[in-house]
């Protein structure tokens, strides 16, 4: 299994994202995941405490199937409210280091009207790759 992150000189110097994962080994699809706790409501406080709960989320999912964070290829970000998030990029980005390390994978933040859950600002999605 290897994860080897990529980011060609010719392109802007990423940040908060890599450009490209060439990734071989097991695929874990990762659902989405919002601000929701265990008993199944969205948490309050804000973009940046439902990021902490949907990350979370995304990694205890990830945990469960034996992976760990660094082995993230890809995320996708869910954003009702971009403005706010990238208001709140510093301590999203903060968050992201203390449950995720200083591995970024590829990623994309998405704008959308809205999530499932009405009252869910941010949704997570992603793919790891684990060793096959």
């Amino acid at each position: 299994m290897s994860v080897e992150r990529v980011n060609p000189p010719e392109l802007a110097a990423p940040k908060g994202f890599t450009h490209a994962v060439v990734a071989s080994g097991t695929h874990v699809y990762l659902a989405g995941q919002t601000g929701m706790d265990a008993s199944g409501a969205i948490v309050g406080g804000g973009i940046v405490v439902q990021f902490r709960q949907a990350l979370s989320n995304l990694l205890a999912a990830l945990a469960a199937a034996g992976g760990t964070p660094d082995r993230l290829a890809q995320l996708r970000v869910y954003i009702v409210d971009v403005e706010a998030y990238r208001a709140a990029s510093r301590e999203i980005g903060a968050v992201w280091r203390e449950l995720a390390g200083s591995d970024y994978p590829a990623m994309a933040g998405i704008g959308v009207a809205r999530l499932w859950d009405a009252e869910a600002l941010v949704e997570v999605e992603g793919v790891a790759v684990l060793d096959g």
